[in-house]
């Protein structure tokens, strides 16, 4: 049993330090323990969705706090400025790309500097997490 929780809590913290600005692998940790056979696919692909997504909303908030203090041109990096103009342009549903490597990061920071709504971007960030583990889960069944 101890093994279980600490497996499954482990999915859940590297999909959540994954999301953020930190790098991660939480997609090889869910490979492994779905091709392990041992647990409710399922329920690990909503684990994983759930932590990843978490992890996004604090990067989102962290673009909603820089925003309070720094303009734009002043903090943000060229690339997380493409990001900011990707978002304006395209809107809330950019987000729903929030898994994509590098650029997903910076969405989220964007959503959170252009004072997206939170309920919205939050279930659309979690579609777009849920879809893209439950193709890796499926992948690895």
């Amino acid at each position: 049993m101890q093994e279980t929780f600490s497996g499954v809590w482990g999915l859940f913290l590297s999909a959540f330090i994954s999301s953020t600005i930190a790098p991660g692998g939480s997609e090889a940790v869910l490979a492994y323990m779905v091709s392990q056979g041992h647990y409710n696919v399922s329920y690990l692909v909503v684990l994983a969705a759930i932590g990843n997504t978490l992890g996004a909303i604090t990067t989102w908030g962290l673009g909603l706090l820089a925003a309070k203090k720094f303009p734009v041109a002043n903090l943000l990096p060229e690339n997380k400025q493409k990001a900011l103009n990707v978002v304006k342009k395209r809107g809330i549903w950019v987000l729903f790309f929030s898994w994509l490597p590098i650029i997903g990061d910076a969405f989220c920071f964007a959503g959170g500097w252009l004072k997206l709504p939170l309920v919205s971007s939050c279930l659309i960030i979690l579609a777009g997490k849920l879809s893209r583990y439950a193709v890796i889960a499926w992948l690895f069944v």
